[in-house]
């Protein structure tokens, strides 16, 4: 199985006309707001740090970079070339990899696993933006680069972010300018019921380990000049049986 040809599409197109300079894209905020306090979270739990760290879907490589500054081996995935490219073209020292993986791809994910072993895994958003069918597969595809060894951080949009997105979409100004090319290509943020991602992890053989809440910090801002934050859960999950 592999995603939808309209998904993939949308982000190619999504990734092809961001902006390059930093903080252009609504959610990649500066890891010091994003990756580093999730790290906070997610480091208690993991039972092996010399495990390799991959950055599921990891968009342009900014939070990808913060974890080569911690870890000895990082790679970042992500659906689009487009990101991928530009992820590779934002970390000239080489500090991280970076790959193009459909993670519904059921037989790439497995040949993945084959050359790294059991990995940590960090997902930031992705579930979310799935459509429905790419949820199971995806959630699966973290339960197998894990593997018996490694745990995951998964952070995802909480449902009543989705209210949130609404209300700035509509706002009689207009969307914020960093928000409009997330609708304009089809993307849908929001979409995923907060009971949905525990059932999903569950199905995929995935036990909870630890579970919170979160803001998760947008490089927009309201008119009042305050940054946009919405609400988040986070799940810590591994192979605990």
């Amino acid at each position: 199985m592999s995603v939808t040809s309209r998904y993939r599409d949308a982000w190619e197109g999504f990734w092809n006309e961001a902006p390059d300079e930093t903080g252009a894209v609504f959610w990649d905020a500066e890891p010091a707001l994003t990756a580093g306090p999730h790290l906070a979270l997610f480091e208690p739990h993991l039972t092996d740090l010399a495990l390799p760290m991959i950055d599921l879907g990891c968009g342009n490589g900014t939070q990808t970079r913060f974890l080569a500054d911690r870890y000895d081996s990082v790679l970042g995935v992500d659906l689009s070339p487009a990101a991928v490219e530009r992820a590779r073209n934002q970390d000239p020292e080489q500090r991280a990899r970076f790959e193009q993986l459909d993670a519904t791809d059921e037989k790439a994910v497995q040949e993945l696993h084959a050359r790294l072993g059991d990995a940590n895994v960090y997902v930031r958003g992705v579930l979310h933006q799935c459509e429905p069918a790419d949820r199971q597969p995806l959630a699966d595809a973290v339960a197998t680069l894990v593997g018996t060894r490694g745990r995951a951080l998964l952070v995802e949009l909480a449902e009543s972010a989705k209210q949130v997105l609404a209300g700035l979409a509509q706002d009689p100004a207009g969307a914020p300018p960093k928000l409009r090319p997330v609708f304009a290509h089809g993307l849908t943020p929001g979409e995923v019921a907060d009971a949905a991602v525990p059932a999903l992890l569950g199905a995929a053989g995935l036990t909870v380990v630890a579970r919170g809440e979160l803001p998760l910090t947008t490089t927009e801002y309201r008119p009042d000049g305050t940054r946009i934050a919405l609400p988040s859960k986070w799940w810590v999950v591994g192979r605990t049986g």
